[in-house]
């Protein structure tokens, strides 16, 4: 269902519907009486300073799009390893805003990049390549998968702040499945890989897969195809392999050898 994968121009109007969804999700959450100053499951962070990330990461990629749309050269990636520590300088910046004003600019960044998003060809969709502040050059829908990672990722950070049973709103996890494999390229342990290991990863939902990944000592790959070859083979639903992939809990299951879908598994830092 092309509609579904975001990667290609087909997604484009599915997942910006979602992003949009989930973000008036989060307004609500953020919003409830005595919310603003509740922890979240980001270590440190209360309601408000996922606001003003959001607001932050969001201004960067206006940044990003300007740049990329004049010409012009951007700053080095900083790599993935170094986001947790700038993404919380960049939330601290705006920490002390009232919430009457920082959510009327998160909404107005939201109208702002779902605009700037919409607007993209489907030429520009994964033609115009834009340098991420953490990732580097990447084609544009990365910026639509980015959005939709902060207003679904973090709304689920919020409930699980509040404490009551919740889980993973499906859309969001159904489009986000395509780009946790890019995720986990960018967040191999340094110097952890000293011989390659290859396990299955299997996926259900609307964009349900089975990738072959191998992690060594020259990067990771991934690649669709059997896994009937494999030592270990980890399953998942849409839902929690989001939650894994960005650290969030360990759950999953192993079908074959534990202890190489386990070291598989610890490979990767969290963000």
């Amino acid at each position: 269902m092309s509609e579904w994968n975001a990667m290609t121009y087909a997604g484009k109007p599915t997942i910006l519907r979602v992003v949009r969804e989930q973000a008036e999700v989060m307004f609500a959450l953020a919003e409830r009486p005595g919310a603003w100053d509740a922890p979240t499951a980001c270590e440190g962070w209360a309601v408000k300073d996922v606001i003003a990330h959001i607001v932050d990461t969001t201004e960067g990629y206006f940044r990003s799009f300007d740049l990329a749309r004049r010409g012009e050269q951007a700053p080095d990636p900083h790599g993935l390893l170094a986001m947790a520590e700038l993404a919380n300088a960049g939330a601290e910046a705006l920490h002390d805003i009232p919430q009457a004003e920082l959510m009327a600019r998160l909404r107005k960044d939201l109208d702002e990049m779902t605009a700037l998003l919409d607007a993209l060809t489907e030429e520009e969709w994964g033609g115009l390549i834009v340098t991420h502040s953490y990732m580097g050059p990447v084609p544009a829908f990365i910026y639509a998968a980015g959005q939709l990672m902060d207003y679904g990722v973090h709304t689920w950070d919020i409930r699980q702040g509040a404490g009551g049973c919740h889980a993973f709103d499906g859309d969001a996890a159904d489009l986000l499945v395509p780009f946790m494999p890019i995720i986990w390229q960018n967040t191999v342990k340094p110097g952890t890989v000293t011989e390659p290991i290859t396990v299955g990863v299997r996926v259900s939902g609307r964009n349900a897969v089975e990738w072959r990944m191998t992690a060594g000592p020259d990067g990771f790959t991934y690649e669709a195809g059997s896994l009937d070859d494999l030592p270990a083979v980890l399953e998942f639903d849409a839902g929690s392999y989001v939650l894994t992939t960005f650290g969030r809990y360990n759950t999953g299951t192993v079908r074959g050898d534990f202890a190489t879908a386990e070291r598989f598994l610890n490979l990767f830092f969290r963000i």
